[in-house]
């Protein structure tokens, strides 16, 4: 580079004149750094954005940088071939052209070298990229620019070694930072960078000795840069946080402990130590016999698998496959340490991979991918038949075998396992695996085929429905011997009979045999000889039982010897039977499990025991898999869910037989006993011991030492806690030590304190709230100075003073009446003490100090002598309470002007005591007179008008005021200024009522069972990470202030927030910033829905159904702003951190000093270095929060304002890290290709700054795209616990506060195992916004407490049913993550992490003493989209491996537990809807053919009662009483009975029931249809706050088949019955069997409009017909969406056909055949038929069809001929037609005898025979589309859909011409937004104008 740069100039280069006015004016704008070619992002941002920095600096410098920077880019794409490159070339050419001239005239030094040499010197260390940027500036420069400036760049050669940093600064100036001065991080760095003694690699000697174990490893395995820096700070902090944890302590902290190597070795290798064994393969972890070189040689085996694993993106789905790797690189990492010799070359051996640039992603992990990717592929985004593709799953388990090792090292690509099937895979796979021969064969899938098939249930349960069967065939064998008495059983025959059962039972065993046969035949290629043995076997054996048992019952039945009945008296006395000998041996092979069933114990040892015994035991009883084995819980765990389910089972069959006998009643009697025993268990555990301020105000003396007890750490921490539980217990709740509560104060009053400022900081409570509530610490911390909060000290003073004024009696019972109320005592002490130390700064005269303290002297002396009420009269205390009150005020507005007032009132108050109160006050008085004597005979001049006590100025004045400005003195007038004057109750402070629900559950949870924190330091780390895809972040002033319909967002904000915005506006000023308005709004856009957020009124105001226009349309406008609050929730752990590590090392001055100052910069330590610093590197080693923005990228290259508001999230918080996945082009052989990376970045002078980039080895996101986002980014979280955290959650600091405990919850057992799987409570916040949410609410809140509180004990069944659960984050890492990401089958990804857990010996637990936020969905359309999604996952679900394995390998009650409360609530809603079916076409068969009336009639016989009393348990379904059932019980826990009871009722006048009843409908459909045909795909709902209008149309869309369709059947089906039983049965009997099928269909015909605001109003009726109309008759085509015409939404609906099997199909068809009945059954019901029962009239009914089908066909024929030209004649041609129609009915009436009633009964009959045909073409779409006859089932389709919305819509508007409904429908709706008193009278008014 020569000595001035300047750009090349060409044919357009005018240089530009220089003025010297220009130049002092020279500001130029920073060119924009940001939107930058992905191609050049990582070489050239960092110069770009170093000018823009340094630019007011050194223009000249900036633009030598620019130039630098443009070098740069055309060295990387000289052709300009890349997207965007040659316009961003351009760009900055152009401004290099501009500023070159003027710069240079700028320019301090001689030459451009020299001048960014003196620049560059000015730069230190501290500016980090800067000074790397200038080095790197600076050594170009110098190349071109002579050897004398070549001496510069040696000086500071450290600095151009800057690397941007995470957590750990491991540079050479990283000695700055506190986190590298730990102790624990000292000792770690130190054993990382130990690698003495190791070889070194050939490549590197070049490059010099690696500086640490990982970089060494790079060079022998080519591991990525990137990789190898994330990894090393991940492995550092895991050491160091292991390390300081170390009990006992080791003797040098500075030295890594060989507890800490082996302990983190233990937790890594734990999963690999297991496969090696499963697999009979030698673990490759081999360790020398030199002790000192054991710790290096651990450390390197941990860091190879952690490089391997953070480098293997989608493998890392595949634990198996990763310990496979680790294991043939661990073997090459042996042979390199031992220095071994290759046997084939004679030299020392290396790895297999070398250790060239990325060689271990291109070789190892880029292979694999591609199998992945492109089995991916072949799923055709999910649609594909689960059989025909291998996801993630079985490509992991074909690792489960030793055929594994056929792959060989280096991996032999010509495997059958890299081999993909032609016909699926795409056109370039040649291309992309050009080692794939012809010879190879597709694996197919392994050990297991996902097949669509409702046998899955009986398959993966077989159990539990053969249990079902027997005891069914039991309960009809003793009805039909009616029985009277159990002993009776012991009859011989009868019990032979019981013991048919065992033929059923071996018929089922066949059944499951031969199902296990059938769906695993797909996979017969991968399973090994003894499976396919193990199947034969069994097949063989069940088939001799199943023809054994029948032969020999017929055998005993035909020759019994014990035919005859015993006598009474030889009851007893039992006859053997040969069937009775044969089912003796039947049983023999279940004796061993039955025995072993209570030893759990040992069938774990023999299931994970490779003795060969064993081994034949378990693979007889279930096929050997690597997960599944030994997941039985202790004995104490079984006892408890095996006595449940034996009363539960023992309570069903008493009631079942005696009233009825069905399969779903199961789960309602799991209903009941759930809730029961549920509710019981959190009576037991304290839930809800606290839920209002008045029991906050009762225990809040017990807070302190509940405080001091859980979150104090003791030095017995180190203990077991389940030592001496029983003296604790004793200690804690009954012998109280008093002297333990005063030592609890100062730390509970510094958290308590804290916790109040975070509510003020949330804008919750105002200043004066924050005031009473704050609990004021002192210096002088005795049991006297105990000064609780104000809110439970007021109105106390004044109640005391009224007491003692009309007391009469002794002062002994005065003061124990007193002393009854411990706050009022503490009022009286405080204000007096208060008034002592006030006095003593207010009064300054000698003579005005000793009149007061004569007074306080008298004061006390009558109170240590009991006799105050003898020297003092009472009667006028209240008046010296107000002299009291008035002096206070005065003191605390503190004014000059009031200085005569105050003397006035001092004097006031002396009269009033002395005068009135005092009995012998005359030493006071004479004190007085003799003062006054003194000073009139000292001074002639003031002799006839002495001053007055209180009022002298001369010599000095004899009173302070004001008062001086010390802070605490101010503090504490205003402190006894509020405890004097107020006068509210301690339960209505705090206002809000959020503040008030977090107070009660913080105090609640002290009294919860929780584990002791340790210290900060030995705390377990963790990190929280939420998946963000594209949600919003934050309101932009735009939408803020955008005025839609009259009203802004803000300005309704404002209206809905009344409380929160005055105090937000009195915590900033009136001169708020817009910035932090749009925070402010952001926040309150999540928390909408609040109960806490607005202040309740007395009065009701008078909305109306104009509530629905206004409310519901505003809320449209405003989401979930999930992000900006979620931050926020989760960086409160960092500040908890703080608070707890401060508090560790803190005494009581310390924190008296520093209770208000938490974060100031005080204190400084020897090393200059701030406490709060010191304390944010200890938060910083055990707490990450990483985000993972998978478009942050994108969104940043566009310009998307979500970027930059995401930017700015991490200025504000600068802990927060974010991962994205960045997609660029790279030009390789000028050619470009897509490189995908994983990124973390931070914030850094407002910008985002690049830590870590690991190249990946194609797209990431080819499964289910929420757990592959959070695959990416795990690599970037630290820890050994994981938080997964949603978009739709929040956080509180005094939540936050029990993290530690929690983590201590993976350091417990209880049981065999610790936790894997910590769940945690939720709250959901959302109830409020309208009755929907509020149903959501409660079923939600009733799910996440009582429900999974019961799953995790005593069921034992508790999985991951979302967020926010920890996670064992090692245990996790190991065995796959924290989610399943195959398309389509873990759609519900989050569940199957607990599954994963469970099968692989894992424990999941369930704790309620801490609980955060949550948003659920709160309009009907959002959620039934949320419900159809997890309808869609359970159905996956039920054809998982995962519920296979778990239904398999439970004993059999957790088996029971499992069902019920996965998968078989689902298909129990299914079978209760079918059930319904059943029964109602049961009675059309019955009324049509006769049979009914014949019954009745004749027989006398009503309905079958079975069928009846089934049908009315589940009208407790429909009604929504069993879904409420758990929601009463726990409300009842947290709020009372009397709350419980209201909400209840109030949720029914709400019409909670026919919610229920239609959610009940929604997960039948869409459970029983993604069964049959898939289809299964994640439904958005944006969980956004959209209570507004959704059309007909939408309506239409969302609910035709799932709810319309079905409701016109079960109407059609009624009507039928109705018309048809009215001769022979009386209407009552009607109604008693029919009533809930009438309420059903009417709930899911109108309960989308009943549910949608302004639903009845007349404007939005007008509007939706007009748009339904458009809908309609839009065409559709390629590319139109369906929410745009009825064609593409048609076409859409079925297109889950497309995908079906065969077996699938059929099903369909045999399904839609129910509908021919009506025209089978109707027809001969015809008037017209005239009696006739031949087969000519159903014949001549199809005629009918025909003719009615080809109308239709003429009729659209007509429209696409003439309409457009000869409109006239199509209109003249429909005229004709019709006449002809009805010319044929008038005829066929006039000599056929044809009625009304006929034609009637003809639609009825022929209507739902169109709609059969309809869904029966839709199956041979393929065969039929191309045809001519489409077009006709088009057409006939069109005109069902719009018949059936012009039926919908008929009484809809009808009922919108009534007001009175419209207002009815929004009081419904809208009930709490009533009762809240919003104030949207303003924004109503501003509608007003608008319209």
């Amino acid at each position: 580079m020569a000595d001035e740069i300047v750009p090349a100039e060409g044919p357009s280069y005018r240089p530009p004149r220089i003025r010297s006015r220009s130049l002092a004016d020279y500001a130029p704008e920073p060119f924009d750094s940001e939107k930058i070619p992905p191609t050049l992002v990582s070489e050239v941002r960092r110069f770009l954005r170093v000018a823009n920095q340094i630019e007011a600096e050194s223009p000249r410098v900036a633009y030598i940088c620019r130039f630098h920077a443009f070098e740069k880019a055309h060295n990387l794409d000289p052709k300009s071939s890349g997207r965007g490159v040659r316009q961003f070339k351009t760009a900055l050419l152009q401004r290099l052209e501009q500023d070159e001239k003027i710069t240079k005239f700028l320019r301090k030094e001689k030459s451009d070298a020299r001048e960014l040499r003196s620049f560059y010197k000015t730069k230190n260390m501290k500016a980090g990229e800067v000074s790397s940027v200038l080095h790197e500036v600076l050594k170009a420069v110098v190349s071109g620019a002579g050897p004398e400036f070549v001496a510069a760049i040696d000086i500071d050669e450290k600095i151009g070694s800057y690397a941007p940093y995470n957590i750990l600064p491991i540079d050479p100036g990283s000695g700055q930072q506190s986190i590298m001065h730990l102790p624990e991080i000292e000792a770690a760095v130190s054993a990382v960078l130990n690698v003495r003694g190791l070889p070194i690699a050939k490549d590197s000697q070049e490059m010099g000795v690696s500086r640490d174990i990982l970089e060494w490893l790079q060079c022998w395995f080519g591991f990525q840069k990137g990789n190898v820096a994330n990894q090393r700070e991940h492995l550092i902090l895991l050491l160091a946080n292991i390390h300081g944890r170390l009990s006992p302590k080791p003797t040098s902290m500075l030295k890594l402990d060989d507890r800490a190597v082996h302990e983190l070795m233990l937790k890594i290798f734990e999963n690999y130590r297991k496969w090696c064994k499963f697999l009979g393969r030698r673990s490759n972890i081999l360790l020398p016999s030199v002790k000192q070189e054991i710790q290096q040689y651990k450390l390197l085996y941990i860091a190879l698998y952690l490089l391997i694993w953070g480098e293997a993106a989608n493998l890392r789905l595949m634990p198996e496959c990763l310990c496979y790797i680790f294991h043939m690189m661990a073997y090459d990492l042996y042979g390199v340490l031992s220095g071994a010799i290759d046997l084939n070359t004679g030299e020392k051996a290396i790895p297999a991979y070398g250790g060239e640039h990325e060689s271990f992603l291109s070789n190892v992990v880029t292979p694999i991918y591609k199998v992945i990717y492109e089995e991916a592929k072949n799923s055709k985004n999910g649609n594909a038949d689960h059989s025909t593709w291998r996801n993630y799953d079985d490509l992991n388990e074909f690792f489960w075998s030793v055929d594994c090792f056929k792959i060989g090292w280096p991996m032999r690509l010509d495997n059958d396992f890299f081999y993909t099937p032609p016909h699926f895979s795409s056109q370039n796979t040649a291309e992309e695996m050009p080692t794939t021969f012809s010879t190879q064969k597709w694996v197919g899938k392994t050990n297991f085929v996902e097949i669509r098939s409702f046998w899955h249930l009986f398959r993966s349960f077989d159990r539990m429905w053969t249990f079902l069967v027997l005891a069914l065939q039991v309960m009809i064998i003793m009805a039909w011997h009616d029985l009277e008495t159990p002993l009776e059983l012991l009859d011989p025959s009868i019990f032979e009979d019981i013991l048919s059962i065992f033929v059923t039972n071996a018929v089922l065993r066949l059944m499951q045999v031969t199902l296990d046969i059938a769906f695993t035949w797909k996979a017969r290629h991968t399973l090994g000889f003894y499976q396919k043995l193990r199947f034969a076997l069994k097949f063989c054996i069940c088939g001799i039982w199943t023809i054994t048992l029948p032969t020999a019952y017929s055998t005993s039945q035909r020759n019994s010897v014990c035919s005859t009945k015993l006598s009474q008296s030889n009851l007893y006395l039992f006859c053997l039977s040969p069937y009775m000998i044969v089912v003796a041996i039947y049983l023999i092979s279940n004796v061993l499990g039955m025995t072993l069933f209570f030893f759990p114990a040992v069938i774990t040892y023999i299931e994970i025991s490779n003795w060969r015994i064993c081994k034949f035991l378990s693979w007889w009883a279930q096929p050997r898999l690597y997960v599944g084995r030994g997941m039985q819980e202790g004995q104490v765990s079984l006892l408890k869910y095996t006595i449940f389910w034996s009363i539960l089972l023992f309570s069903k069959f008493l009631f079942s037989y005696h009233f009825e006998v069905y399969f779903m009643d199961t789960q309602i009697w799991y209903s009941i006993f759930c809730t029961i025993f549920g509710g019981v268990y959190g009576i037991v555990h304290h839930l809800g011991e606290i839920r209002t301020m008045g029991m906050v105000r009762s225990r809040f003396h017990l807070l302190p030492s509940r405080f001091n007890a859980f979150f104090v750490p003791h030095s017995s921490q180190s203990q077991k806690e389940d030592k001496g539980s029983f003296r604790k217990f004793l200690q804690n709740k009954i012998f109280k030590d008093l002297k333990l509560v005063k030592a609890d104060i100062p730390r509970f009053s510094f958290v308590w304190n804290q916790i109040v400022t975070s509510f003020r900081s949330e804008d919750l409570i105002s200043n004066r709230d924050m005031d009473l509530m704050i609990m004021p610490l002192s210096s002088n911390l005795t049991s006297q100075s105990i000064r609780w909060p104000l809110f439970l000290l007021t109105s106390k003073f004044s109640t005391a003073v009224n007491m003692t004024k009309e007391f009469v009696g002794e002062y002994e019972q005065l003061h124990w009446k007193i002393n009854k109320d411990r706050y009022m005592v503490s009022a009286i002490k405080e204000c007096y003490n208060s008034l002592k130390t006030i006095f003593k700064f207010l009064l300054v005269g000698d003579l005005e100090k000793r009149v007061l303290e004569t007074i306080f002297d008298e004061i006390e002396s009558s109170l240590k002598t009991s006799r105050l009420l003898v020297d003092f009269q009472m009667n006028e205390l209240p008046v010296l309470h107000d002299k009291f009150i008035h002096l206070v005020e005065l003191l605390f507005n503190n004014k000059p002007d009031d200085r005569e007032k105050v003397v006035i009132i001092l004097q006031d108050i002396v009269d009033i005591l002395t005068k009135d109160m005092m009995v012998n006050c005359s030493r006071i008085l004479d004190m007085i007179n003799c003062s006054e004597n003194d000073v009139s005979d000292g001074n002639i001049f003031l002799q006839d008008h002495p001053p007055e006590l209180f009022a002298s100025n001369f010599p000095m004045c004899a009173i302070c005021f004001p008062l001086p400005d010390n802070g605490a003195l101010k503090e504490q007038v205003k402190r006894i200024y509020l405890l004097l004057t107020v006068k509210e109750k301690a339960m209505d402070i705090p206002t809000n009522l959020e503040a008030r629900r977090r107070i009660s559950f913080f105090a609640t949870s002290l009294f919860m069972d929780m584990p002791c924190a340790p210290k900060v330091r030995n705390m377990l780390s963790f990190s929280a990470m939420t998946p963000y895809y594209l949600e919003e972040i934050k309101f932009s002033h735009e939408e803020l202030h955008s005025s839609q319909d009259g009203a802004s967002i803000l300005s309704y904000m404002q209206r809905i927030y009344p409380d929160e915005w005055e105090n937000f506006l009195e915590r900033l000023g009136p001169n708020v910033s817009d910035e932090e308005i749009r925070y402010w709004a952001s926040f309150r856009g999540q928390t909408l829905s609040r109960t806490g957020s607005v202040r309740t009124e007395s009065n009701s105001l008078n909305l109306m159904c104009i509530i629905s226009v206004c409310f519901a349309k505003t809320l449209a406008n405003m989401l979930f702003y999930f992000y900006t609050k979620l931050v926020r929730g989760m960086m409160y752990y960092r500040k908890a951190l703080k608070l707890q590590a401060f508090l560790d090392r803190a005494d009581d001055q310390d924190i008296y000093k520093r209770h208000t100052t938490f974060d100031g910069e005080q204190n400084k330590r020897t090393n200059q270095q701030s406490l709060s610093t010191q304390l944010g590197a200890l938060a910083d080693l055990k707490f990450t929060y990483v985000v993972s923005c998978q478009n942050f990228g994108t969104q940043k290259s566009r310009g998307d304002p979500h970027a930059q508001d995401i930017i700015d999230l991490m200025m504000r918080y600068s802990s927060l890290r974010v991962a994205y996945i960045e997609e660029k082009e790279d030009i390789l052989a000028d050619k470009a290709q897509k490189i995908y990376s994983s990124v973390l970045v931070k914030a850094d002078n407002n910008l985002d700054q690049e830590i870590y980039r690991i190249k990946l080895p194609g797209p990431p996101i080819i499964g289910e795209g929420k757990p592959e986002n959070q695959n990416h980014a795990i690599i970037f979280t630290r820890g050994e616990a994981l938080q997964t955290i949603d978009m739709n959650q929040d956080n509180y600091l005094e939540e936050a506060y029990k993290i530690r405990n929690v983590l201590q919850e993976f350091l417990r057992r209880r049981g065999k195992h610790p936790p894997t799987i910590v769940g945690l409570r939720e709250h959901i916040f959302t109830g409020s916004v309208s009755s929907l949410a509020g149903f959501m609410s409660y079923q939600e809140t009733s799910f996440v407490t009582i429900g999974q509180r019961f799953l995790a004990n005593p069921l034992r069944v508790r999985f991951h049913y979302g967020h926010p659960d920890l996670f064992d984050r090692l245990f996790h890492l190991t065995r796959g993550g924290v989610s399943k990401a195959s398309k389509t089958i873990n759609l519900s990804e989050d569940v199957f992490a607990g599954f994963n857990s469970t099968l692989r010996r894992g424990y999941i637990t369930y704790k309620e003493y801490m609980q955060v936020g949550k948003g659920r969905d709160v309009g009907l359309n959002q959620i039934s989209k949320f419900e159809a999604k997890v309808a869609n996952g359970n159905s996956e679900q039920s054809l998982s491996r995962d519920i296979y394995r778990l239904g398999r390998r439970f004993d059999f009650f957790r088996m029971l537990s499992c069902y019920f409360t996965t998968v078989g609530f689902y298909f129990n809603s299914l079978i209760s809807i079918f059930g319904l079916y059943v029964f109602l076409y049961g009675q059309l068969y019955l009324v049509l053919s006769g049979l009914e009336k014949a019954l009745i009639t004749e027989a006398r016989v009503r309905n079958v009662k079975s069928l009846e009393t089934a049908l009315a348990s589940q009208s407790f379904l429909q009604l929504g009483l069993l879904t409420g059932l758990p929601m009463v019980v726990e409300l009842g826990l947290e709020k009372g009975i009397r709350v419980a009871l209201s909400d209840f009722i109030l949720m029914q006048l709400q019409l909670a029931s026919i919610f229920f009843t239609f959610s009940l409908g929604t997960k039948a459909h869409f459970f029983g249809r993604t069964i049959l045909h898939g289809g299964a795909k994640y439904r958005p709902t944006g969980r956004k706050f959209v209570v507004f209008h959704a059309s007909f149309s939408e309506n239409y869309q969302l609910y035709s088949r799932s709810h319309f369709v079905k409701g016109f059947e079960l109407i059609c089906l009624l009507t039928v019955y109705n018309l048809f039983r009215k001769s022979y049965q009386s209407t009552m009997a009607y109604f008693m069997i029919t009533y809930s099928s009438w309420f059903m269909a009417g709930t899911w015909l109108f309960t989308p409009f009943l549910f949608n605001p302004s639903g009845f109003a007349w404007r939005k009726i007008v509007e939706d017909w007009m748009d339904w109309n458009k809908w309609m008759k839009n065409q559709g085509g390629i590319g139109i969406k369906p929410n745009k015409c009825w064609e593409s939404w048609w076409n859409a609906e079925y297109s889950h056909l497309k995908h079906s099997g065969w077996t699938s199909s059929i099903m369909e068809i045999l399904i839609s055949l129910r509908f021919f009945i009506y025209q089978y059954g109707l027809v001969y019901h015809l008037d017209i038929s005239q009696d006739n029962k031949t087969i000519l009239v159903y014949v001549l009914s199809w005629f009918v069809i025909v003719v009615v089908f080809s109308l239709v066909k003429l009729v659209d024929v007509g429209r696409s001929q003439l309409s457009a030209k000869h409109h006239l004649f199509f209109r003249l041609f429909k005229m004709l037609l019709f006449l002809s129609v009805i010319s044929c009915i008038i005829i066929l009436s006039t000599i056929n005898q044809l009625s009304f009633m006929d034609l009637f009964v003809c639609c009825l009959a022929f209507i739902p025979t169109g709609w059969g045909l309809l869904l029966i073409s839709h199956v041979f779409r393929s065969k039929l589309e191309y045809s001519g006859l489409w077009n006709i089932i088009q057409v006939v389709a069109y005109a069902y859909d719009y018949a059936m919305g012009c039926l919908l819509f008929a009484p809809i508007a009808a009922l919108a011409w009534m007001p009175v409904i419209s207002a009815i429908q929004t009081r419904v709706l809208f009930n709490q937004a009533f009762n809240r008193q919003l104030h949207i009278m303003p924004i109503l008014a501003g509608k007003s104008k608008h319209r």
